[in-house]
């Protein structure tokens, strides 16, 4: 005799890239009811949506790709907010542990957040032009900050087709313009209260049985660790290969990551850190040298400012995540840090970097305000497009 098992339930969403990520794309009304709350159902949700955890670290059953960049859920809604046009909360879902990280945003796939919202009628009509630029103000739940972004309309409807080329992307789109509006931490987090959590723009980190390190911790965008390349042997023109099959070196990076995240105030005991693998990021950086991006493309010294390689949930990240991009260009423009050192030192309003994919370019608007840096807003381009569309179908019994 067969036991009865419960037939899949189908739920309305749009995978979608945005940046060099992907993600399930959910408007908060079509959630089933139970995930329509944050709590244990929501996660378990998504993470049957997006095929975790895998012991395998495959996500063969689910819509997730196998990498922190397509490992990713987005939750969206009309804004409550006074001013805001839509509500966008991200969740980056483990792969092989069962939790959500729902401690920061995902820069990359804020470009997919306006044509999501435009394409579903989460904006009024009035809002959106025939031809032109629609401008949408995003509030992003997870760090309480507003994302402005600039999507380009044809025809009164998305455009996504376009000649922006973006490193990390294969084919060209329509370009996306993002303003990051004040990205630094106002105190208003877990974290310590400030741009710089320690009130150093550089400090020694202590990490036992691994060294000492000079370090820029900020919180702008996501809370990051930069540290100098150098002083952890390496050179910055790494790929992921370098690192990624290299586990005592992941070992060293989540060390450092774990004593990085307690000076910062994120966690209270070195043992949450396991269950904050979303922020922060460690990123180390080098002044400009010429290197061979993963496609093939020869990156010269001349094409950037500095170098920059950057880790996401335990492994190198195959371009740059758009939060961590933020971070830098907040921290290039701030004196004295080491993002600022490698890029030359000196005032910067703007800094292309390299990544394992290509080049970066960001910029930020920063200003001395009663002897404390502001960084009022910071500015990239991206690309989006929906990918398919549809329902996804998870068992009935799966959350």
């Amino acid at each position: 005799m067969t036991m009865a098992h419960p037939p899949q339930i189908q739920v309305p969403a749009v995978y979608m890239r945005g940046g060099t990520s992907k993600g399930v794309f959910f408007k908060l009304e079509d959630l089933p009811g139970a995930a329509r709350q944050p709590g244990p159902a929501r996660d378990a949700f998504l993470m049957r949506v997006i095929g975790s955890p895998d012991p395998y670290g495959k996500q063969i059953d689910g819509m997730g790709g196998a990498t922190s960049s397509t490992s990713k859920a987005v939750i969206l809604s009309r804004s409550t907010r006074p001013g805001h046009d839509v509500d966008y909360l991200f969740g980056q879902v483990s792969i092989d542990c069962a939790f959500v990280d729902w401690s920061g945003n995902c820069g990359n796939l804020s470009a997919a957040v306006g044509p999501f919202a435009i394409a579903q009628g989460l904006v009024d009509a009035a809002r959106v032009p025939r031809d032109g630029i629609c401008t949408l103000r995003i509030w992003q739940a997870n760090i309480g900050k507003t994302i402005v972004a600039h999507v380009p309309i044809t025809n009164g409807e998305v455009q996504e087709t376009g000649d922006f080329e973006l490193d990390g992307v294969t084919f060209p789109a329509a370009e996306v313009a993002l303003e990051f509006i004040d990205p630094a931490d106002e105190g208003d987090g877990d974290g310590g209260g400030a741009m710089f959590p320690t009130g150093r723009i550089v400090d020694d980190l202590e990490v036992p049985g691994v060294g000492t390190f000079k370090a820029t911790l900020i919180d702008a965008g996501i809370p990051t660790i930069f540290l100098n390349a150098a002083d952890i042997g390496y050179t910055g023109t790494e790929l992921q290969d370098a690192i990624n099959g290299d586990a005592a070196a992941l070992a060293r990076f989540e060390t450092i990551r774990a004593h990085g995240a307690l000076k910062m105030g994120l966690i209270g005991k070195l043992e949450e850190a396991a269950k904050r693998q979303h922020t922060p990021k460690v990123a180390f950086v080098s002044p400009a040298r010429a290197y061979t991006a993963s496609s093939g493309k020869k990156i010269e010294a001349g094409d950037v400012d500095l170098l920059v390689r950057a880790l996401s949930m335990g492994k190198l990240h195959h371009a740059m995540m758009g939060t961590a991009a933020v971070a830098i260009g907040t921290a290039a423009a701030i004196p004295g840090t080491l993002v600022n050192l490698a890029a030359g030192g000196g005032e910067r309003s703007a800094v292309r970097f390299g990544h394992p994919s290509g080049t970066l370019r960001v910029g930020a608007e920063a200003r001395q305000a009663e002897g404390q840096w502001v960084v009022t807003k910071a500015l990239m381009s991206r690309s989006a497009r929906v990918l398919m569309e549809g329902r996804v179908r998870v068992p009935g019994d799966g959350f």
